[in-house]
Formats: C-alpha cells, sequence, structure tokens
C-alpha cells in the first residue's frame, strides 16, 4: 500500500468511527421532548420516529447528533450526550403544523423542512436559534408575517420561498453588520412594501431572490451589498426609474428585473459591473435607447429588454462583448439599419429583433454569422427575400429561421444551389410570396416544422414533403397550391410512430402560432408545445383523400377545408387515433360519412359542411356534440339534419304518361335551377377567395389580423351598450384605445372563438372584451346566442354582458372585468394557484357556480342550459367569488321543456355519457359537468389530461376506482386535505359521485346542490 492510500485509509476510517460514534450517542432527553412534541402536531408519520420517552432520537431518520463534548458543551454526569445539530425532513409530504418546539433545539445547525404541506406561522422561536446556518421552509404553505428582528447570528442560507408569507420583509434580519447570510430566498409569496434598507447590512450576501410578491420600493440600503452575485426582482410591482446606485453592486453577476413597470432610461452604469452575465428586463416600460455601458459590457452572456419602447438605432459594440450569446430586443421601436456588426459577436447564437421599424436589407457580413442558431426577423419590413436567404443559408449552424410578415409581394427564391443543412423551424408566413415551394427546401432533411401559409403560393405540392423524417408541423394554408395531396404525406413517419423530440430554443426565443382563422385564440408560446399538425385548407388542391392518411396514429389536426377535393370520404381515417381537428368542409366530396369515424374518441372539432354528401349521419362517439353547421350544405340526415325517411313506406307510382310529360317540366326545372345554382356558386367561391382574411403575424401573441384596416374604417361603428346607467355610446375607435389597439400586453384569456381582452373604457372602467372573428354561420349564431342568453340573464354568480359591437368578421362582447382569471388558472396554470385555493375558497366557488347554475335552470326566463360548463368557464372576481362564462354554447329553451336537440357541444372531459348516445341535451348534462367541476377542486387535477397514457387520463374513472377500493383521501389535493376538512372533502366527492351518475334520473336539480353545498360545514 503506497503512502498516499495508507491516508486515504486513515482518513475513511475515522469517518466510519465517527459516523458510529454519532449513532451510539444516546438522545438528549431535551431534544427528545422538542422532537416527540413537534411530531406530535403533525397530521402524518414520520417513519422510524418514536413516541417513547425512551427512544434514542439520534438513531431515527433525517436526525443528525453530535456529542455534547464535541460541541464545547458541559459533559452530564451520567456520560456523554448526543445533541441534535441536523433535522433533514425535505419532500417527506409532511402535513400539520411547524411547532414552537423545534426552537427548543438549541444546538441545531442545519434545519430543512422544504417541499412539505405545512400550514401554520413560523414559530418565533425558530428566529432565536443562534446557532442555526441553514433553515429552508421553501415549498409549504406557512403564511403570516416574518419577525422584523431574528436573532440568527450564524444563519448563512435562509430560504423561505413559495409559501404565502405576508406584511414587510424583515429588516433587521443581519442585525447590524455582523451576519454571515449568504442565500437569502423569500420568492413566491406575498411581501409588500420596500426591500428594506436593513438588508444593506448583509455585508456576505451574494444571493437575493425576492421575485413573484408585491414589492413597490427599493431602499437606497440594498446598493451596499458589494459582494451580491445574484439579484432576481422579477415579477413585483417595482415602477419608475431604474435607481443609478445598482451601479455599486460591482460583483453582481445576474440581474432580473422583467415584469415590473420600470419606465424611463435604463441607467449607463453598467461599466461599473464588471462581472454581470445576464440581464434580463423585459416586459417594463422602458424608453430611450440601450445605454453604452451595457452595449458595450465584455461579460455579458444574455441580454433580454423584449417588450419595451427602448428605440433609436441598435448599438451592440461586438469587439467589446466578447462573451455575448443571446440577444432578445423584439417588440420595442428600435430602427434604422439591421446592425451588420453581429455576426462578429463570436459567441451570439440566439437572436429576436421581430416587431420593431428597421429599414434595409439583411447585411452582407451574415453570411460569416457561424455561431448563429435561431434568428427572427419578423414584422421587421424587410425586403428582397432572395438575397435574405442567400446571405442566411451561410449561417451554417443555423436551426430556426422565422421570417415572417417581411418580403410582401417577393417571389420565393427557386435558387437551387440554397441549401439549409442544418435548419430544423423555418416559417415564412403572411408574406404574399408568389411561386412554388422551392426543390431546395429537400434539401434540409433536419425539418421538422415548415410554415409557409398565408402567402400566394401556387402549382403543385412537391412529392419530397413527405420524404422528411422529422416533421411534424406543416402549414401550407391560405395559398393557390393546385393538383393533388402528395401520396407521400401519407408516410411521414413522426406522424406515424415516432414520438416527438424538439430541442427547444432558448426561453427568450418565445413563437406564436395561430392555428386557422376559427380559432384565433389558440396559440403556442414554445415551438414544444405546437401540436402535430397537417394543414393544405384554402387552396385549389383537387383529387381524393388517400385512405393512406388513417396511418397517421401521432397527428392531430387534419385541416383539408376549401379545396375541391373529390371522392369519398376514406374509412380508415378512424386510424388517427390522436386526432382532435378533421375538417373537410368546402370541398366536393361525396359518398356517406364513415361510421367507422366514431371511434375518434378525441375529436373535438369535426366538419365537413358545403360537401356533396348523402346519407345518414353516424351517431356515437363525439359526433353527438358537434354542431349542426359542421354538416350543413349536403344531402345528409339524421341528428344534425332533418330525419332519415323511413325505409318501409312505399312511393307514390304515377301514370307512365303523367310521368312523361312531369319528367319534361322537372328536368327543364332541374336545368334552370342546376345552372343558376352552379353560377352562383362559382361566384361564391370567387368572392371568397378574394376576400380571405387578412395574413397573421406570428411573432403578435395576439394574432390579430390588420389593425389599421379595423381602425381606419371603426370610427362610425357605435357599441350598443344593455346597461341603461351608461348612455354615453362608445365607438370601435373607443374599444381600439382602450386595449392598445388589441395589444398582446392586455390579453388575459382565451374563450370561446376568440381571445379575451382587459381594457379600461373612457369612463374609467375596467372591462373584459371578447374579440370573436371567422367564418359568418356558427359564427354569427355563437355571437347572437351570448347577447341572447346574458342580456337576459342577471345574477351575483353570473358574468354580466356590458354592450356588443358587430363590424364585418369581427364580433365584441363586452364583459365586467374578472380580477382573478378563472379557476382553471389557479388549479391548472399558475405554479402556486393550488396552494393558494384554500378549502374555504374552493367551497366558495363551487357554491357560487352552483348558485349561478341553479339560477339558469330555474330562475332564468326563458331558462338556459349552458352546455359547456367547466373550470375554464367559471371566472373569479377579486374576492374570488364565482361567475359562470362563455354562453356562446348555450341555446335558450321554453320554461317546460326537459330537452333539446339541436347543436349539442362541450368540451372533452366535460361531456355526460348520453350524449354518445343520442343527441340530447339537458339540464342534467349541465349538473354531470358541474361534478366534474367538483372533481378539480377536489384534486387539484384536470378531468383529461393528454400527457398521460392512455389508460390514465381520464379522472372520473380513477376517482371512482379510488372510492371502490376505500381509498377516498389519495384522491384528494394534498394542498386542502388535512383532519379539519377530511368530513367536508368526502361530503363533496359524495356530491361529486351523484352528478356523475350514469343514469340521468339519479343525479340531483341543482337547486339541490345548492342546498346541499350550503349544508357543508367548513369552519376550522
Amino acid at each position: 500500500m503506497g503512502c498516499r492510500d495508507f491516508w486515504v485509509f486513515l482518513i475513511v476510517l475515522g469517518l466510519f468511527c465517527l459516523r458510529a460514534h454519532c449513532q451510539s450517542l444516546t438522545c438528549d432527553q431535551h431534544d427528545l421532548t422538542a422532537l416527540q412534541q413537534f411530531m406530535g402536531v403533525l397530521q402524518t408519520t414520520i417513519d422510524g420516529w418514536e413516541l417513547d420517552r425512551s427512544a434514542n432520537c439520534c438513531k431515527w431518520p433525517g436526525i443528525t447528533c453530535n456529542s455534547s463534548s464535541s460541541l464545547g458543551l458541559e459533559v452530564p454526569v451520567d456520560g456523554d450526550t448526543g445533541r441534535v445539530v441536523r433535522l433533514e425532513l425535505g419532500n417527506k409530504r409532511l402535513q400539520g403544523k411547524v411547532f414552537e418546539s423545534l426552537g427548543s433545539l438549541d444546538q441545531l445547525r442545519y434545519l430543512n423542512l422544504s417541499h412539505n404541506f405545512l400550514k401554520s406561522l413560523i414559530p418565533f422561536s425558530l428566529f432565536n436559534l443562534s446557532s442555526l446556518q441553514v433553515l429552508d421552509l421553501s415549498f409549504n404553505n406557512l403564511y403570516g408575517a416574518v419577525p422584523d428582528v431574528v436573532n440568527l447570528s450564524s444563519i448563512q442560507i435562509l430560504d423561505l420561498s413559495q409559501n404565502y408569507l405576508n406584511g414587510s420583509l424583515p429588516s433587521h434580519i443581519c442585525n447590524g453588520g455582523g451576519s454571515e447570510l449568504k442565500i437569502l430566498k423569500l420568492a413566491a409569496n406575498f411581501f409588500s412594501g420596500d426591500l428594506p434598507s436593513g438588508f444593506g447590512n448583509c455585508g456576505s450576501l451574494n444571493h437575493l431572490c425576492a421575485g413573484m410578491n408585491s414589492l413597490s420600493g427599493i431602499a437606497e440600503g440594498i446598493f451596499r451589498l458589494w459582494n451580491l452575485s445574484d439579484l432576481i426582482l422579477a415579477d413585483n410591482k417595482f415602477s419608475g426609474q431604474l435607481s443609478d446606485g445598482f451601479g455599486n453592486l460591482t460583483n453582481l453577476v445576474r440581474l432580473d428585473i422583467s415584469s415590473n413597470g420600470f419606465s424611463g432610461t435604463i441607467p449607463d452604469v453598467f461599466n461599473k459591473l464588471g462581472k454581470l452575465q445576464s440581464f434580463v428586463a423585459h416586459s417594463n416600460q422602458f424608453t430611450g435607447n440601450i445605454p453604452e455601458s451595457l452595449s458595450n459590457s465584455p461579460t455579458l452572456t444574455l441580454l433580454n429588454v423584449r417588450n419595451n419602447s427602448l428605440g433609436g438605432p441598435i448599438q451592440i459594440n461586438c469587439s467589446a462583448m466578447v462573451n455575448l450569446t443571446s440577444l432578445d430586443l423584439a417588440t420595442n421601436h428600435f430602427g434604422g439599419h439591421i446592425p451588420e456588426n453581429l455576426p462578429y459577436c463570436l459567441h451570439l447564437n440566439n437572436i429576436n429583433l421581430a416587431r420593431n421599424n428597421f429599414i434595409g436589407a439583411i447585411p452582407e457580413s451574415y453570411k460569416n454569422f457561424h455561431s448563429l442558431s435561431y434568428f427572427s426577423l419578423s414584422n421587421s419590413t424587410n425586403t428582397n427575400l432572395s438575397a435574405a436567404l442567400g446571405i442566411l443559408q451561410h449561417c451554417k449552424n443555423l436551426t430556426t429561421l422565422v421570417l415572417s410578415l417581411n418580403f410582401h409581394d417577393d417571389e420565393f427564391p427557386a435558387d437551387p444551389s440554397f441549401h439549409f443543412e442544418k435548419l430544423k423551424i423555418l416559417v415564412i408566413a403572411s408574406c404574399r410570396l408568389k411561386g412554388s415551394v422551392p426543390q431546395w427546401l429537400s434539401k434540409s432533411k433536419k425539418l421538422q416544422l415548415l410554415d409557409l401559409s398565408w402567402n400566394h403560393l401556387g402549382g403543385s405540392l412537391p412529392a419530397w414533403l413527405g420524404d422528411f423524417g422529422y416533421l411534424f408541423y406543416l402549414d401550407l394554408s391560405n395559398n393557390s397550391f393546385t393538383g393533388e395531396i402528395p401520396k407521400n404525406l401519407t408516410g411521414l413517419p413522426s406522424l406515424i410512430y415516432r414520438e416527438i423530440s424538439l430541442e427547444e430554443p432558448s426561453p427568450d426565443f418565445p413563437f406564436f402560432m395561430k392555428r386557422n382563422v376559427s380559432a384565433r385564440g389558440l396559440q403556442y408560446n414554445q415551438v414544444s408545445s405546437f401540436p402535430p399538425t397537417l394543414d393544405l385548407s384554402s387552396n385549389n388542391l383537387s383529387g381524393p383523400i388517400w385512405p393512406e392518411f388513417g396511418n397517421l396514429a401521432k397527428l392531430h389536426f387534419f385541416e383539408l377545408s376549401f379545396n375541391n377535393l373529390s371522392g369519398s370520404i376514406p374509412s380508415s381515417l378512424s386510424g388517427m387515433s390522436s386526432l382532435e381537428t378533421l375538417d373537410l368542409s368546402h370541398n366536393m366530396l361525396t359518398g356517406m360519412i364513415p361510421s367507422s369515424l366514431v371511434k375518434l374518441s378525441f375529436l373535438s372539432k369535426f366538419n365537413v359542411a358545403y360537401n356533396k354528401l348523402h346519407g345518414m349521419i353516424p351517431t356515437g362517439g363525439q359526433f353527438p356534440t358537434f354542431p349542426n353547421s359542421s354538416f350543413e350544405g349536403n344531402d345528409l340526415c339524421g341528428d344534425h339534419a332533418l330525419p332519415c325517411p323511413s325505409s318501409d313506406v312505399l312511393p307514390h307510382q304515377p301514370s307512365s304518361h303523367s310521368v312523361t310529360k312531369r319528367g319534361v317540366v322537372v328536368g327543364l326545372t332541374i336545368g334552370i335551377v342546376f345552372g343558376t345554382a352552379l353560377f352562383l356558386a362559382l361566384l361564391f367561391v370567387f368572392v371568397l377567395r378574394k376576400h380571405r382574411p387578412g395574413e397573421i403575424d406570428p411573432e403578435k401573441e395576439d394574432g390579430n389580423t390588420d389593425d389599421k384596416e379595423l381602425e381606419q374604417l371603426g370610427s362610425s361603428l357605435v357599441i350598443l351598450f344593455q346597461n341603461k346607467e351608461n348612455t354615453k355610446e362608445l365607438s370601435i375607435n373607443d374599444l381600439l384605445k382602450s386595449t392598445n389597439n388589441f395589444d398582446q400586453a392586455n390579453i388575459i384569456g382565451c374563450g370561446g372563438f376568440g381571445l379575451v381582452y382587459r381594457a379600461t373604457l373612457p369612463d374609467g372602467r375596467k372591462v373584459a372584451i371578447k374579440r370573436l372573428s371567422g367564418d359568418c354561420g356558427q359564427m354569427e349564431r355563437e355571437f347572437c346566442a351570448e347577447v341572447e342568453t346574458l342580456s337576459r340573464a342577471q345574477h351575483p354568480n353570473l358574468v354580466l354582458l356590458q354592450g356588443y359591437c358587430m363590424y364585418k368578421s369581427d364580433r365584441l362582447l363586452i364583459y365586467s372585468y374578472m380580477e382573478n382569471s378563472s379557476l382553471d388558472y389557479w388549479l391548472h396554470e399558475r405554479i402556486d394557484g393550488p396552494a393558494s385555493l384554500k378549502w374555504e375558497t374552493r367551497m366558495q366557488i363551487a357554491r357560487g357556480a352552483a348558485r349561478g347554475l341553479a339560477y339558469l335552470h330555474q330562475s332564468c326566463e326563458p331558462h338556459i342550459l349552458h352546455r359547456d360548463i367547466k373550470s375554464s368557464n367559471i371566472l373569479l372576481d377579486e374576492n374570488f367569488e364565482a361567475h359562470l362564462a362563455d354562453f356562446g354554447l348555450a341555446r335558450l329553451i321554453l320554461p317546460y321543456d326537459t330537452h333539446v336537440t339541436t347543436d349539442l357541444v362541450g368540451t372533452l372531459g366535460y361531456i355526460p355519457p348520453e350524449y354518445g348516445q343520442a343527441s340530447v341535451a339537458t339540464y342534467k348534462g349541465d349538473v354531470y359537468s358541474f361534478g366534474v367541476v367538483l372533481l378539480e377542486l377536489l384534486t387539484g387535477k384536470r378531468p383529461m389530461d393528454m400527457c398521460k397514457p392512455k389508460g390514465c387520463r381520464d379522472l372520473i374513472s380513477w376517482v371512482f376506482q379510488m372510492k371502490k377500493e376505500m381509498r377516498e383521501n389519495e384522491v384528494f389535493d394534498p394542498f386542502i386535505y388535512d383532519k379539519e376538512n377530511d368530513k367536508g372533502l368526502l361530503q363533496v366527492l359524495e356530491i361529486a359521485c351523484l352528478c356523475l351518475s350514469e343514469f340521468p334520473k339519479m343525479r340531483p336539480s341543482t337547486q339541490q346542490l345548492v342546498s346541499w353545498l350550503d349544508g357543508i360545514d367548513i369552519s376550522i
């Protein structure tokens, strides 16, 4: 054994002996009592912990002891004892309180209770543990204020993030400058007020994270933190000019002040920040230009000032910024020429310059931009596509290229020498490009996403489009392509069997996609969220729909509408098992609708309107949920059309003489009618194609059409309000101003058939404006239905319709503004949402929604079926009172009718089982959907999770199975489950299960629901 190995052996042996010695120590009785008292108030057990007074806590899991002698303490007469120095119980799913007794562990150095479900005030005694070095209570449900004066004289790491703490931040946490505190994490709480001046006494602090609070001011003392390396203040309420004092933080490496209200110019102090690597300031109100010291920073790697009001020419000094890798300047007012020196930033690979005011072409210098990987220049009035592609093809590492809303009326270059070897994502949409799909694209073998929509491209679609091994998203809609659909498209591997794996660009490189005109609100802000899609709609394609398309089991959206396709609908399309949208409308398809399509269990949109189909509309599956408008313009019969004729009724047989005379008359009549109809049809198609909706900006989150056109013609448009207290007429210009021309910053949600915007009207009222648009027909009816139903429905638990507006294809509904968005947002989207919804709040929401539904069913005249009860249609005001919304899917019924049989619709996961058997919508159907919402409130889970395997997607089946196995307590959301709530939770679960009965007559009425929910005691 060598000398080095010998010393290693001695060290390991020493550690082993020390560990054995620690485990052989007998737990100090004082510490044992403190731990057992803490265990006594928990609602969950800790494996290996005992309540026996003779237990040795030093052997318990999560406990580390040191001997009294090693800690310099007086050794007891009866021998050395073990004192608890570490308590590690993170991520143990503990429920209950943090008990005061833990403050008695006076030798504790390390305390970690993070990632549990502890719910209480933080005991004051914990802030007096003078030996404590690490205190981690993050990711719990702790509430209340933190004491202003603490005695944690040895503390080095303090993490209180992701709780419900409120009040002011503890200003005296560092006790006059003697603190060893290095890391302070306070994010995702409800702290308010200022970042206190007392933090400036934390001379050793190098990490301060206070994002996602309600802080509004920064005291000057903060700028004494000379050792600070990370300062994260994102998503607060800071406003006004950014202080020059940030220049004093000379050791800063990361500064994040995004999503606040800072305004004015960015101070020119970055020359003092010699270690700064990341500056994130997006979504503020900064003006002016990028300060010189920032655009010359030699250490900066990430610069993100997206979504401000910065302007002037871009002046980035690449000879100085030698470490810059990511530059996001999108959605500002930068002008002048595209900076030609960016290729000299040798490590720069991510550039987003979209939505600015540049002039001129892409500089020749970009031929040498070898580090460039992600590049967006959308909506920047760029010209000469051929020159741009000729330059960018030399960027050998380019994987993502977005150039939409530029190059208007250019020819799509066909230069066979173009080659983008590593290109994965290409978006050149809404450019009115002429020409055809160029052959050179076929050489980009790694292509995964191709969007050339909203151009004027023509010719036939090339067969090689089906040769891409990784292509999962193809949008060639709204062009003028002719000929047959290439059969090769039916063999795209990524749509047949491959799991789509897409390397995501930087989080600072967002994408925005609008799938089609009728779904204006459905958008995706990252490529991985894009659904597998084939969109060839609004072209001049002819020929058949290939049966082999049924092999595309991974496809979600299949759009072929507004073409000239003929032949029958292949029954094999039932093999597209993941399909959510199938639109074959406005073609010349013949035959019957295949009954096999009822197997498409995830199909939420189906449209075959205006073809030449005949026969019976299939029943079963999702078909009863589709509106009548999906089938109109055909010779169909059944649930969504005229009743099918009975086969046992024989027609009257006229004489042969009358048949001859009548045949002549009928023939002439048919000829005249057919000729006239043909002429009108051709005229309709011509007008329709000439007046397609405008192009869509994929970089704009709201996906609007040309707002300037609406603005120019809207000054005379009057908004009609049903609020009799307000007699002042409003014009479309008032709405444009109140939403900043429907700017993306004002989007607050997506309702049925449109985005919802926040707006403040001239009289100061805050409202929500839903902007609907799309093809007439159904859209017109949806709009009228919302106006009719909501204008008659007035109840505290319904969203109030205040007014409406109609202009061409635009339909605007003006609602009362709901401060807290939707129940769906709090349960499923907001990170801290489920933890924020206490049991009392969830019960309040359930009761309010039930009252609103009971009013619609029994008190409103005429009575109303909602037909789309779901968590996203339950909006919450500032007090978390529930308001039912979105009556676009409702139909009025007479007071004594029990059902209606037209336009059955709904949302997957909320649709009652009987809707798949008969075309009948009933009050009990609404009750079923309400039962699903109750399950969401109880479990915190979505009713249908498409990201999970098929056997685990259905919440209802899972809950019933758990109930059958007597495991009801395991279904409840841990954020609301405790002993105090146990009885109420089980009562609501029983109510939900009654609502979800397979037999509609067994379900309660809404009045019973109100009574039962009001009868549940939630007092604590």
